[in-house]
């Protein structure tokens, strides 16, 4: 399932991200690639080891890990840290797959679902659209600024080279609690169902109490804690 939320961020939102990002140093996104993913990673990666990084990680994570819609679609059990990923002319992020695992000790998790959350207008750059492989097709993603894109870590994707300007984006990862992706879709069916039904009946209702019921056994039954 691939998933485009608008707006997660705001205006406001945006430019502080923005200001911030201005301030901080910036390595070889590379370094921080994995296995074949290495060699076709051509972009940068923010510092956010600073005090100015923590404070840009922490605006974004409030946000992305807050949103109701990302919540119901993922069924998060665990996030990654952020990454702030800089590319500018000439550079690019060939096909690749997402680590299956990331990080160490109590933060190493199982890589899910993968998002980018965008940081640039679309029109201030040219290229760098993010090229999903999914089952028979392949999903073109540029969107505007404070918009974010869900889709399943398990799918070669890449950065088309960028031709002029700069793209900004905030990526994570997620470990769902969930593990299984058509049983998540489900649940997200019926989150969207009971979010729907909930203006036209109480929630003490039969069939809100049902409804409910349902989502948390089947979370319960393939959900891990």
């Amino acid at each position: 399932m691939l998933l485009t939320l608008s707006n997660v961020l705001d205006e406001t939102d945006i430019n502080d991200a923005r200001d911030l990002v201005a301030t901080l140093g910036w390595r070889d996104g590379a370094e921080t690639a994995g296995g074949m993913a290495r060699a076709v990673k051509r972009n940068q990666q923010a510092d956010l080891t600073s005090r100015t990084g923590a404070q840009v990680r922490q605006l974004l994570k409030a946000k992305v890990e807050r949103h109701p819609v990302l919540r119901a679609a993922a069924q998060p059990r665990q996030f990654s840290k952020l990454i702030i990923s800089r590319t500018e002319e000439g550079g690019g992020y060939g096909h690749h797959v997402d680590n299956p695992f990331m990080g160490a000790g109590e933060s190493r998790l199982r890589t899910d679902l993968s998002f980018t959350l965008f940081l640039s207008d679309p029109d201030s750059y040219e290229g760098g659209e993010l090229e999903i492989e999914l089952a028979g097709m392949t999903q073109t993603v540029k969107l505007p600024a404070g918009d974010l894109v869900l889709y399943p870590s398990t799918s070669l994707h890449r950065v088309v080279p960028v031709t002029s300007g700069a793209r900004l984006v905030c990526v994570g990862w997620i470990e769902s609690s969930v593990s299984d992706a058509a049983v998540r879709e489900i649940v997200f069916d019926l989150e969207n169902l009971r979010s729907g039904l909930s203006d036209k009946l109480d929630l003490q209702s039969p069939e809100m109490l049902i409804l409910s019921k349902s989502i948390s056994n089947l979370v319960r039954r393939f959900g891990q804690s």
